[in-house]
């Protein structure tokens, strides 16, 4: 599937400190016009019924069958069940649910840490995309937990961490890049989601006044700057097949 026109932009949805780096980057890459989506681990609709909203066609697979109920209801809400098909089912098992090459956009996350085999998973992945077309990737970086683990006093287990030992399915970004290229995708940019959002008290945003912006677009202007995309809660990635 191409793209097709005219050009349009992701529907508004609440840009917290959060969610605002993913946003922004599917908002980039979905300018060119209505899209056919995939969200693999889809649950809820949290991207898939924005996005429906947007114009696009979205297809949510998702081993959950309250999850997809919920996403039914919040899509007949907003008016866009027309627009969301959904399977229940592993992301292993896209390629036997869509048809090969017919996605422009594939997200994938916080799917890779809970899976049998991330790698195959990314191969899924790959299989529906069309030349051309792109993966979110977003998963749990390893050394925000190392940290995290460390600044409770929990050192032991910060050292384990550091090793892989106590977190294997939580990511670096080499090895996470490295994954994505075995499984035959081209990894384009990589970001660090929530570098702050997760330290900040609550408090300090919902209550002065304008703090909720002023961190987005600090999360925002750290994105892609190591070395704060590295400690950043999450990892994504942006990978073109």
């Amino acid at each position: 599937m191409g793209w097709a026109s005219p050009r349009r932009r992701v529907a508004p949805v609440p840009r917290s400190p959060r969610n605002a780096v993913v946003w922004a980057v599917l908002d980039a890459e979905l300018t060119r016009g209505p899209a056919h989506v995939v969200d693999a681990g889809g649950g809820t609709g949290g991207f898939a019924v924005p996005l429906a909203q947007a114009g696009h066609t979205v297809t949510v697979v998702d081993p959950s069958p309250d999850a997809l109920a919920a996403l039914a209801r919040r899509a007949a809400e907003r008016g866009v069940a027309d627009r969301i098909t959904a399977y229940q089912g592993d992301a292993d098992d896209l390629g036997g649910l869509l048809e090969p090459g017919t996605a422009d956009v594939v997200l994938c996350h916080s799917v890779l840490e809970v899976v049998d085999d991330p790698g195959r998973t990314l191969a899924a992945v790959a299989g529906v995309l069309r030349p051309g077309g792109c993966a979110s990737i977003l998963v749990a970086n390893r050394v925000a937990a190392v940290l995290a683990r460390a600044l409770a006093g929990h050192f032991a287990a910060a050292r384990d961490s550091l090793d892989g030992e106590l977190d294997p399915r939580r990511y670096d970004l080499e090895g996470l890049s490295a994954l994505i290229s075995k499984a035959g995708l081209v990894p384009e940019r990589a970001h660090g989601v929530r570098v702050l959002a997760d330290l900040v008290p609550g408090a300090v945003v919902d209550v002065e006044p304008g703090a909720a912006d002023a961190l987005t677009a600090l999360e925002l202007a750290m994105a892609e700057r190591p070395p704060y995309r590295d400690i950043a809660t999450q990892l994504h990635v942006l990978a073109r097949r």
